[in-house]
């Protein structure tokens, strides 16, 4: 099979981008894909305030505190909730703010093996952008796996509460909800890119105002029995069965190191978004920075309100965070409250189905799938990739057989950081190593700052990959406390390699261009003409050529 054509490093600047009306920045938009190599299948219609709230509700911050409060609880109790969540917070933001660098320079679905492609020494790019993209599609899926399963639990939760605890659902009946939310989910991500913005933007003000309710809901309705402040943020209760407590203590980065992941969506939504270039890297900070703040202030009500940690951690309920709304806000209180928190779970969901979605669809179409000719289709009617979303939820549903585990949420959060974390160290690295005088920065650049914040951003994902690998408890078994994270990375870890080794490296390139002469001449007539002209230069020139080789040998 011939070789493509490796993609020529863009030459052209984003910096020219201004507040022109909607037609003219989306042919600004086409024209840089073009440039980037591929022609544009999407309808780009997010605007700045969707891709933001679409970045932001990806993370659902009071859904997903809820869901793994267990981890702070029994990694560090007070100091768990507290400090397990703002140290994390400071790195994250590192490795945030150098992915928003790279999405400004280069706005594509392709997203994170894209930018690996693109700034690995020529002689490896194949290699690094196949282990960038299935490193990222991994964390991906696995992603939607476990926000769906929470969802699922925090399901289960409700009707427990409701029926006074007569009803406790086990492994199997959760699994059973599990799949008709990923159903669910299958079904809406594959609406229209205008549908879902508009459902983003609305979930946005919904998980803002439900969180700040349950803020404010904690910190009210315990009353007497809220903590000292001396306990809410120093009370250190190690109940893992680690003897070192600050080893223990780290075990609660599992919470926030889970819930603030998938903000690289707003790179992979690149090509559905009305001026990316700019639009997506504010939309990375901004969905961070908020989901940080307003967890934060979450957890410190949640300490407040913890009278008990031990009551919490032998709660009947699924989810201890149940428990502590239920002692705090009494039935009725909670049940609002957690539907609420059930809603904003299930968009979620939707919000990671679309991004997995795009990824997925990117990979395909740069042929880094089995079966890529299925999964880069896009439905004429959508202008959606739908074989793609229903491939994602078909994946999910199989590592959803984890919900038999007890210590599902431990795997399904561990493989999803270790996959996305991976995926986002390896372009960073890049960038301040062989990339450095390869990169073309966009309207947002870090400039000097570029090198000490993505060292450290590498550094913490090196980090946090190894940590979330290990069991949430000291004592384990194969059926009980099993962190089964290695088993799914390791697992996708050696299918990626043996297709590399047996069979992807004489088909997989990287990113390779699906544009055309034509496709470039209906989105940048004068880049055409430009190119028209050069060609008929050249072929002036080779006419010049031969007509003076005729004339020396005539002589």
């Amino acid at each position: 099979m011939e070789k493509p054509k490796r993609l020529e490093s863009r030459t052209v600047s984003t910096n020219d981008i201004d507040n022109d009306n909607a037609a003219g920045i989306r042919r600004r938009d086409n024209r840089l894909l073009a440039h980037l190599g591929y022609k544009s299948e999407f309808r780009r219609e997010f605007s700045l305030i969707e891709t933001i709230a679409f970045a932001f509700s990806i993370m659902g911050v009071c859904a997903a505190v809820s869901t793994t409060f267990f981890f702070p609880l029994v990694a560090g109790g007070h100091v768990g909730m507290v400090f397990g969540w703002l140290i994390p917070c400071f790195f994250v933001l590192c490795i945030a703010a150098s992915l928003a660098e790279l999405t400004s320079s280069m706005p594509t679905s392709a997203g994170l093996y894209y930018f690996s492609a693109k700034l690995a020494p020529p002689k490896y790019s194949a290699l690094i952008s196949w282990i960038t993209g299935w490193a990222n599609v991994t964390g991906q899926i696995a992603l939607v796996c476990s926000i769906d399963f929470t969802c699922a639990q925090m399901i289960t939760t409700a009707i427990s509460v409701g029926s006074d605890g007569s009803i406790n659902l086990g492994p199997g009946p959760t699994f059973g909800i599990l799949l008709l939310i990923l159903l669910s989910h299958a079904i809406v991500c594959s609406s229209a890119s205008q549908f879902l913005a508009r459902l983003a933007l609305i979930y946005g003000v919904v998980n803002v105002s439900t969180t700040l309710a349950a803020v404010i809901g904690l910190l009210v309705a315990s009353g007497e029995n809220r903590v000292s402040a001396k306990d809410a943020f120093t009370l250190l209760e190690n109940n893992t069965g680690w003897k070192n407590d600050g080893w223990a203590f780290l075990l609660a980065f599992t919470s926030p190191m889970w819930t603030l992941t998938g903000y690289d969506a707003a790179a992979h939504i690149s090509e559905e978004v009305a001026g990316a270039a700019r639009s997506a890297p504010i939309a990375i900070l901004s969905g961070v920075a908020a989901t940080e703040f307003l967890g934060f202030l979450l957890l410190i009500a949640a300490s407040f309100a913890t009278s008990s940690v031990s009551e919490l951690l032998a709660t009947d309920l699924p989810l201890p965070m149940g428990q502590l709304f239920l002692n705090t806000l009494g039935k009725r209180g909670m049940l609002v409250l957690w539907s609420f928190l059930i809603s904003v779970q299930w968009v979620n969901g939707v919000t990671q189905g679309v991004d997995a979605s795009r990824v997925t669809f990117a990979l395909a179409r740069d042929n880094g799938l089995p079966g890529s000719r299925w999964w880069k289709q896009i439905n004429r009617r959508t202008q959606t990739p739908v074989n793609a979303v229903w491939l994602v939820m078909l994946v999910s549903a199989v590592i959803g057989v984890l919900a038999f585990s007890e210590t599902a949420l431990s795997s399904l959060a561990g493989a999803t950081v270790v996959g996305l974390y991976t995926s986002y160290a390896i372009p960073i690295l890049l960038r301040i190593t062989s990339g450095r005088k390869m990169f073309v920065p966009g309207p947002f650049s870090l400039g000097r700052y570029s090198v000490p914040i993505g060292t450290i951003a590498v550094l913490w994902a090196i980090f946090v990959s190894v940590l979330l690998c290990f069991p949430s408890v000291q004592k384990i078994s194969a059926a009980g406390d099993m962190n089964y994270a290695v088993v799914i990375v390791a697992a996708v870890f050696l299918f990626s390699s043996l297709s590399w080794i047996l069979s992807a490296h004489r088909w997989f390139f990287g990113p390779v261009p699906n544009i055309t002469d034509d496709d470039l001449s209906d989105i940048d007539p004068q880049s055409e003409r430009k190119a028209q002209n050069e060609r008929h230069a050249a072929d002036d020139d080779k006419s010049n050529d031969i007509d003076d080789s005729e004339r020396r040998l005539s002589t």
